[in-house]
């Protein structure tokens, strides 16, 4: 059969190659002058080709949007059968301490080549600057017509082009309902005086609070202060979670947080008083009962110069309260580097997750981030893609 992959990334590469060694005549179109242009960003370069969570059950937790419905395709190819394929095909991977799994070499590099190369040998033609304009359903088959005015006939059609606005309206005008895209992944732009002079100041474990109009978030994880706010994985998965609330409440939200991650306000409490008795005459700025990073304690505590022997009642309850529920407002979003992700896409009622098939016209396909589908950060993302293209390329 002549397969039309529409959609040169992560998606398009794996489900055309799936295709391809099932023996069908596969051609990707890509509308930019390059292909795989996410995979070579991803991971700062190095490519976070999947996460090293190899049970469905636990895996579907790490997705906002669209777990409920890879239940059943993460039994069939999960990350498992990721690092397997990659592996099969000369790429070795490393598992890091958080779970993220990066090829050997720490280049994203590495990940193009290799599904270049599985391409090439599978016999997928690839073109570039290939702009789709309409799609057009036959009883059984497909027109593909292009900008220029050329018409391709398929037989197949897979749709994996990403949280783009043309792969939407291409979708939409066959008729498929489009969940309103909107970012996901993404810093908090936070103007405070208490961090407006510690970018690059980490903490390993906090806990996260955020309160928007609505509904309330929770995380936990490391968190890192920059020239605009607050990112680091913690402040990511809420971005993740509560992207729908936060587009609504036009990026504005309360960010509580626990510096003191496990600790409760009466614990710190008492962990404060006992280090006030014993510390009594150095100054509250010079020393902490915790492992703090220093210049973020010393903000905390609003450069005082006090001595503990010296901190009122009132002072330590609310030194107790900037430590274990200290409240930054919410005033915007930045980026997360280059790495833009969306919630939104095709409504997953209308695809069949067996095959990945659209349920209004057989023999159209979705895989990737087109689906209303979006993961938090650490792999999941990617192995969306994977997962969605193999079953697709192989139910074809």
């Amino acid at each position: 059969m002549k397969v039309i992959v529409i959609g040169g990334g992560a998606a398009g590469f794996f489900g055309a190659i799936a295709a391809a060694e099932n023996g069908h005549q596969v051609t990707i179109l890509e509308a930019a002058s390059s292909v795989l242009a996410k995979v070579r960003i991803s991971g700062g370069g190095r490519c976070n080709v999947t996460h090293s969570c190899f049970e469905p059950r636990d895996l579907v937790k790490s997705y906002p949007r669209g777990g409920k419905a890879l239940r059943g395709p993460f039994t069939r190819f999960q990350p498992a059968d990721t690092i397997e394929w990659f592996e099969s095909r000369g790429v070795a991977t490393k598992t890091e301490a958080d779970g993220r799994m990066f090829p050997t070499t720490d280049d994203s590099a590495t990940i193009v080549n290799c599904l270049m190369t599985a391409a090439e040998n599978a016999g997928v033609v690839i073109r570039l600057r290939a702009n789709v304009a309409a799609i057009e359903h036959h009883e059984s088959s497909f027109t593909v017509t292009l900008q220029t005015g050329e018409s391709i006939n398929a037989d197949r059609i897979l749709m994996t082009t990403g949280g783009s606005r043309a792969g939407f309206e291409l979708s939409g005008r066959l008729g498929h309902t489009i969940v309103p895209p909107v970012p996901s992944l993404f810093t908090f732009k936070v103007n405070d005086p208490r961090i407006k002079d510690l970018p690059g100041v980490a903490v390993e474990q906090v806990e996260c609070q955020l309160v928007t109009s609505t509904k309330t978030f929770t995380q936990s994880g490391p968190i890192l202060v920059t020239h605009w706010g607050l990112s680091g994985p913690a402040v990511l998965k809420l971005s993740a979670w509560a992207a729908r609330e936060l587009f609504e409440a036009n990026y504005n939200a309360l960010l509580r947080i626990n510096w003191l991650a496990g600790t409760s306000a009466d614990q710190a409490r008492e962990q404060l008083n006992a280090f006030k008795s014993a510390q009594s005459k150095k100054n509250i700025d010079a020393a902490s009962p915790w492992q703090f990073p220093r210049r973020l304690w010393k903000s905390l505590v609003d450069h005082s110069l006090v001595r503990w022997a010296e901190l009122s009642k009132n002072g330590s309850q609310a030194l107790v309260k900037e430590l274990t529920a200290g409240e930054f407002q919410v005033t915007g979003k930045g980026v997360f580097k280059e790495e833009f992700v969306t919630c939104g896409g095709i409504d997953l009622n209308e695809v069949d997750f067996r095959t990945m098939e659209s349920r209004l016209y057989p023999g159209l396909y979705f895989a990737g981030e087109i689906l209303n589908i979006d993961g938090i950060t650490g792999g999941f993302n990617f192995q969306n893609a994977w997962t969605t293209a193999w079953i697709a390329g192989n139910a074809m």
